[in-house]
């Protein structure tokens, strides 16, 4: 009985268990039946109206309105245009033509220099001229190369060479061969002439904005004078087995004084002057690029306004053909079907803002402080002039750092900063000299308003602190420039 006793406890206990595990079950399918009925009435509830949230999808595949442009790469101002559109150049095409015509007969065309201010067609006319070379040369069986390079982001040597090699490779659909760092630049050099060889007959290279390419002087040398003098002589040296011709092209009408004499005399261009536009051809060109848009989507007084702007701005086609682009993209961006006088205006205002001014915020802090130190001296000098010895820029950059608590670079990274800005057109440098036994040292002259670069960096919380000293700063720059030039 006993036995039977546990038996029937045990029994039971287990029916319990069951009953107790399937009604947890039950409830657990109710509640997400619940939960799925709500959902569903929720949804249904919804109001689609309210929910302004579109997804990725939606918001691609949603037409808008008809673009203004029908073809937008025409007013894009490095496009290889046809010869056709080319305005106001002809004397500088003829010239380039004639330079570049002995590579069709089979020999060696001279080196060039094209120089003159920026947007006044340096690039557009060698580029539609190697591009006619490429295809004559073509049919006739000849390996002709175009290699080329913008001088301007490229900091040395090095790094110049590597560029050639990475461009070549790519024309060639090849290996670069060499990595970026870790081997010499002669290696680089190797590399670079044992893909011409492999590939082309004969080659050019175009070295645009070749006056940037200032690199880590040695014995006063700037980089693109060694550049220029490997290059220029690879032919004669046999690094080069086929023909060779370099073409540099400048805003700067004295380039040719800093180069190496060596370097001069194995480069020996043959010169090109390229002058600025005047309005009325600034209007041809945009006539030349005006089926950039559709037949109906330009007012009248859209090309002569654009124009008269450009020409405001010293003659820059690619000035005006930026402002043209612009003026449409605004339309596009409102969804209007012609472009008006208020469009180019509008976007005159975007193109006035100093670009420099955005340039500053992106710049790293020391880069920052070395940029308002400088920018410190240029305000308040009272001598006449707004240049900045680099001497006195670097102690004012301390008097910054110690203000701010910050790190001190050396004076030669202060100089390699403010150095690396003039890339950006924030400021000119030149070398001086102090005279006799007084030593070199660099000069800063700044394109823009210094105080409102100023102002621009004290934005950033972590340089702040220093934009309320005016009179203290104004004390330690001029102390600093007296202590500089009685020396």
């Amino acid at each position: 009985m006993a036995g039977s006793d546990q038996g029937g406890t045990d029994q039971s206990t287990l029916g319990e268990e069951d009953t107790r595990s399937e009604a947890a079950e039950d409830e657990i399918e109710a509640a997400q039946a619940d939960a799925a009925s709500n959902s569903a009435s929720t949804t249904d509830a919804a109001d689609p109206e309210e929910n302004s949230q579109r997804s990725i999808r939606d918001m691609l595949d949603e037409e808008g309105g008809a673009s203004v442009f029908t073809n937008r790469d025409l007013v894009e101002p490095d496009t290889i245009i046809d010869e056709e559109r080319i305005v106001g150049r002809d004397e500088q095409l003829e010239s380039v033509v004639s330079f570049l015509k002995p590579t069709l007969q089979g020999n060696r065309p001279p080196n060039m220099l094209l120089y003159g201010p920026a947007g006044t067609g340096k690039s557009l006319i060698i580029g539609a001229v190697t591009q006619q070379i490429i295809e004559l040369c073509k049919s006739k069986g000849e390996r002709f190369g175009v290699v080329s390079i913008n001088c301007q982001p490229i900091n040395t040597l090095d790094q110049a060479v590597y560029e050639l090699v990475q461009t070549v490779a790519k024309n060639v659909d090849a290996e670069v061969g060499v990595p970026e760092t870790g081997v010499s630049t002669k290696r680089k050099y190797r590399r670079l002439y044992e893909l011409i060889n492999e590939n082309y007959d004969s080659v050019i290279f175009i070295l645009d904005e070749i006056d940037l390419l200032v690199g880590r002087r040695a014995n006063d040398e700037p980089a693109y004078s060694k550049l220029l003098y490997q290059l220029s002589r690879a032919s004669n040296t046999n690094d080069i087995e086929g023909r060779v011709s370099v073409a540099a092209l400048t805003n700067d009408p004295k380039f040719m004084e800093n180069i190496d004499g060596r370097a001069e005399s194995s480069f020996n261009p043959r010169d090109v002057y390229f002058p600025d536009y005047d309005a009325n051809q600034l209007r041809q060109i945009l006539k030349n690029r005006r089926d950039a848009f559709r037949p109906d989507a330009l007012e009248d007084d859209v090309i002569p306004l654009v124009a008269a702007f450009a020409a405001q701005s010293h003659g820059d086609a690619r000035k005006a053909i930026d402002l043209f682009r612009g003026a449409g993209d605004l339309a596009d961006e409102r969804g209007e079907e012609e472009v008006r006088e208020e469009h180019v205006r509008e976007s005159q205002e975007e193109i006035d803002k100093d670009r420099s001014l955005k340039l500053v915020e992106g710049l790293t802090t020391q880069k920052k402080i070395s940029l308002y130190a400088t920018a410190a001296v240029a305000r308040y000098s009272r001598r006449s002039g707004s240049s900045v010895p680099s001497p006195v820029g670097f102690k004012v950059y301390q008097w910054v750092t110690d203000e701010l608590d910050a790190d001190q670079m050396t004076r030669e990274t202060y100089v390699k900063y403010v150095k690396e800005l003039s890339t950006y057109g924030l400021i000119s440098t030149s070398r001086k000299s102090r005279g006799r036994g007084g030593g070199m040292y660099m000069e800063f002259t700044f394109t823009g308003d210094p105080t409102a670069i100023m102002d621009r960096i004290v934005e950033d919380t972590r340089l702040e602190t220093v934009g309320g000293q005016d009179e203290l700063l104004q004390s330690v720059v001029n102390a600093q420039l007296n202590d500089f030039h009685e020396k």
